[in-house]
């Protein structure tokens, strides 16, 4: 019989955190962290995994979304948050030391965690991120790129804003599933270029997208878009970095964001192996944005071997 996930807060610095979590913890613990439009519920199918394999998984909503607080208005975001929230939480759950897994923008904190707190780490899997040293630029890219459309204050609220939140989520995952990057046409807002005639991926179901929706009711875009896409310029400049953990990184090559500046020649061509001295890395070629949802037997069969090839070694 499958473990149920359990739901909690946790006071974590201040702000009331939610997390999602399942499985006794056997074999040690593994913190999810999720991107956008993502929230603790894009982990469902790694979560029963790994829990079913011995692992407690955790899977917080971020701070400012779904289930978990709101920072203030006034608080600008911040990626040391992020790194400062998944530090306290394994303090809040006694954890000595944890498996990080993020995706998307939850990539950002699980490898900064990791060379600030290697102690802590077991190791680090990322999905369709791969370690940048340096912030992104996004000067190459065109200007409807919808990530400089949504860094520009009150845009993408205005964007958004002309439909409900189930409207914007379901647009949002119909455009990250396929193979191109989002982007808007002059005279075109990023909520354009997909319409209700557009279905939907044929692994995310309209239960899913109701469980998203009502998640994003309670939370709203506001600090969503602060953080990633107004905070991408405060990524921290890690030239010097050298994990001293094993790093794990999938990529599906069908993931638009393979398409970014830079992402295909830091994986194929020997630059994340100069910071990553155990490194592994895995292409899925069907492999979507959502590769976790989209192909959850295959992304926890690999996850489940980059977790038991680093078993926990007796003091």
């Amino acid at each position: 019989m499958a473990q149920e996930i359990e739901h909690t807060h946790l006071p974590i610095r201040g702000l009331n955190i939610h997390i999602a979590r399942v499985g006794k913890d056997e074999l040690g613990t593994v913190v999810f962290l999720h991107g956008f439009p993502e929230i603790w519920y894009s982990w469902r199918h790694q979560m029963l995994a790994v829990a079913a394999s011995g692992y407690r998984a955790i899977a917080p909503d971020c701070r400012g979304y779904g289930l978990s607080d709101q920072p203030p208005e006034s608080e600008e975001a911040s990626w040391e948050d992020l790194v400062a929230d998944v530090l306290a939480i394994l303090d809040a759950y006694s954890v000595p030391k944890a498996f990080l897994v993020g995706k998307d923008f939850g990539a950002f904190p699980a490898y900064e965690f990791a060379l600030q707190h290697p102690e802590r780490t077991r190791g680090v899997a990322c999905l369709g991120i791969p370690f940048n040293p340096a912030p992104m630029s996004l000067d190459a890219m065109p200007e409807g790129f919808y990530v400089k459309r949504w860094r520009e204050p009150g845009r993408a609220e205005a964007d958004f804003g002309r439909h409900d939140v189930r409207r914007v989520v379901r647009t949002i995952y119909v455009l990250f599933a396929g193979a191109e990057i989002p982007t808007a046409e002059e005279g075109q807002e990023i909520m354009d270029l997909a319409d209700l005639s557009t279905p939907l991926p044929e692994w995310f179901t309209e239960e899913d997208l109701d469980a998203y929706a009502k998640l994003y009711e309670k939370s709203g875009f506001r600090y969503p878009l602060q953080m990633p896409y107004r905070a991408i310029h405060k990524i921290p400049n890690r030239l010097d970095a050298k994990f001293q953990v094993p790093v794990f990184m999938v990529m599906g090559e069908k993931d638009y964001a393979f398409k970014f500046p830079g992402f295909e020649t830091a994986m194929r061509g020997g630059i994340m192996e100069k910071f990553m001295p155990d490194l592994k890395i895995t292409y899925i070629p069907e492999g979507g944005h959502f590769v976790q949802e989209q192909l959850p037997e295959q992304v926890n069969e690999l996850l489940l071997g980059f977790l038991k090839d680093h078993p926990l070694v007796a003091a």
